[in-house]
This record gives C-alpha cells, sequence and structure tokens, in this order.
C-alpha cells in the first residue's frame, strides 16, 4: 500500500492525470502464509490477481515490488516504468542490535528466502534457519515473541515504513548479494495501453531500468523462481553495467559466483552471460536439487 501510494502522488503531480484511486487488492500469495511460495504457485500468486483486474478493467495499472515480478512476464502486460531504486541490501533484525558475528552459536534466524538462507549459512554453517511469512509487522512482532533470535528482511522495506532503526545491520553485498531488483518498483500495464505506456515512462529512471533488467536477464536465463537460491546485483560504473550473481546450494556449502560488466544498453546479453557462466561452474544442479528440497 505505501509503493501504491508513493506512485499515485508521482501520477497526481502530472497536469494531464485529474485523480488517481486505490484499488487495493488481497493476492493469494499474501494470504496463504503457512506454506512455501514455490508449494502454493510461486512469485505470480502476487500479481495474478492484479493483472485479472487489467484485464476486466477495474485497473489501469499494478505496482510492484520488482523482485516479486517473475522473470517471464506475460506476453499482454509489460513493465511501464521503475521507479529509482531504494536500498537493494538485506537487513538483520535482532532484538538487541547485535551483527551476524554477534549472534550467539547456533542462532535461529527467521527468513522463507533460499538466497538468503544458503547465504547466512554460507556466513555462519552454525545458524539455523526457520521460514517466516508475512507482512513486516508480523515478522517483527514474531522476533518480539522470542520465536527467532533475528530475522532478515529487505531495507527498503523497512526504510520505506518508517522502520528504519529496527535495522541491526544493513548487510552489503560483499556479504550477501540481494534478490534480482530488490528495491525496485515497478508499474505494470496491459502492453495494449500506449496512452498508459507514454504518461507512466515519465516516471521512469533510466539506470534503474539498466540494472533491473540486468539482474532479471540472469534469473530469466537460469529459470530461476522464488524457490531457487539465486542472487543477482548490478551498479553502473560509468558507461558500463558491472553484474554480479550467484547461485548457491540451501545449506550454504556451495557457492557459485560470477562477474562481468558490458556497456549501458547491452544488459540483456550481459545477464545472459553471466547466467551461462553460472551454468558453466555447475549452477544448473544446484538449482535442481533445490527444486527438488
Amino acid at each position: 500500500m505505501w509503493q501504491a501510494e508513493h506512485v499515485a502522488e508521482r501520477l497526481r503531480r502530472q497536469d494531464d492525470v485529474e485523480d488517481v484511486a486505490l484499488v487495493p487488492l488481497s493476492t493469494r500469495g499474501d494470504e496463504v502464509l503457512d506454506q512455501s511460495l514455490q508449494k502454493i504457485g510461486g512469485k505470480g500468486l502476487f500479481i495474478k490477481e492484479l493483472e485479472l483486474a487489467m484485464q476486466a478493467g477495474d485497473a489501469d495499472i499494478a505496482v510492484h515490488s520488482m523482485k516479486d515480478v517473475p522473470a517471464e512476464m506475460p506476453a499482454d502486460f509489460r513493465i511501464a516504468a521503475v521507479l529509482e531504486r531504494g536500498s537493494p541490501f538485506d537487513a538483520l533484525v535482532t532484538g538487541n542490535g547485535g551483527t551476524l558475528e554477534s549472534l550467539p552459536a547456533g542462532a535461529v534466524i527467521g527468513s522463507s528466502s533460499l538466497r538468503r538462507q544458503a547465504q547466512l549459512l554460507a556466513l555462519r554453517p552454525d545458524f539455523t534457519v526457520r521460514p517466516l511469512r508475512g507482512n513486516v509487522n508480523t515478522r517483527l512482532a514474531r522476533l518480539e515473541d522470542g520465536l527467532f533470535d533475528a530475522i532478515v528482511l529487505a531495507c527498503a522495506g523497512l526504510e520505506r515504513l518508517g522502520l528504519a532503526t529496527r535495522i541491526s545491520e544493513r548487510i552489503e553485498s560483499d556479504r550477501m548479494l540481494p534478490a534480482a531488483a530488490q528495491g525496485v518498483i515497478g508499474i505494470e500495464c496491459a502492453s495494449r495501453r500506449r496512452d498508459l505506456a507514454e504518461l507512466l515512462a515519465r516516471l521512469e529512471h533510466g539506470p534503474t531500468r539498466d540494472t533491473t533488467f540486468a539482474e532479471r536477464a540472469v534469473a530469466r536465463r537460469l529459470q530461476a523462481t522464488c524457490h531457487s537460491p539465486v542472487a543477482s546485483y548490478a551498479v553502473i560504473d560509468g558507461g558500463d553495467v558491472l553484474l554480479r550473481a550467484l547461485v548457491a546450494s540451501a545449506d550454504g556449502r556451495h557457492v557459485l559466483r560470477a562477474e562481468q560488466r558490458a556497456p549501458i544498453g547491452e544488459v540483456d546479453r550481459l545477464g545472459n552471460d553471466v547466467a551461462d557462466a553460472l551454468l558453466a561452474q555447475g549452477a544448473g544442479e544446484l538449482l535442481k536439487q533445490a527444486a527438488q528440497s
């Protein structure tokens, strides 16, 4: 809702937009919290109902966290704009402000992300990572109830909700690569709506689109799902895009990494090349194992 309100406010500033009305919808991904996303249908559960609303004419656009948008988009829809990226990093939240290093041996960490689990265990094999889903307040409440020693959330979500003070440690990308497009807000519309595409293009942040599509290209090439221990992170470096990615085993014992750069404008090729480098190291087998777990 914060993201939707943010986009609505940006659109209201446009001279040719009279008003913007929000159409809140609850998706199956929001409602089913006692099962993993993979078991109930994957990331697409967060956007299917929204696309149906657009098809029915009940909504013109949908606002998404881009990390929740499947790498393969339906032909009838497009991401018309991405806003300037918030923090891409993961946040460690503890009850006492502790860091990854200061957590006790065998600490229980809450996260339902295999990407986070794999990298946490690579850093600290003694950790126990247990599933944690729900909205931000639900997850924080479970930490406060003593069910976990720490939980891992996205920095961007906490910051946007005014909860940045809850962040005990920002886990930089040299220690934990984020999910593709983490911290990015995307706006989706029907492919046929050229009028909307032209309007939404005014909100576009070019550098964020370049890095977002480089990161998503890795996931698409690897056919990664919400259950895949895959991470990718791109930055603009001069006239180039520098892209780093990894594929790991769920237990963190095997971590494959690849890094390449390419000129801005060649992000699809860059993402494919980085994914191919990971596949050449054996990423396919790790992904197969993760899908079976």
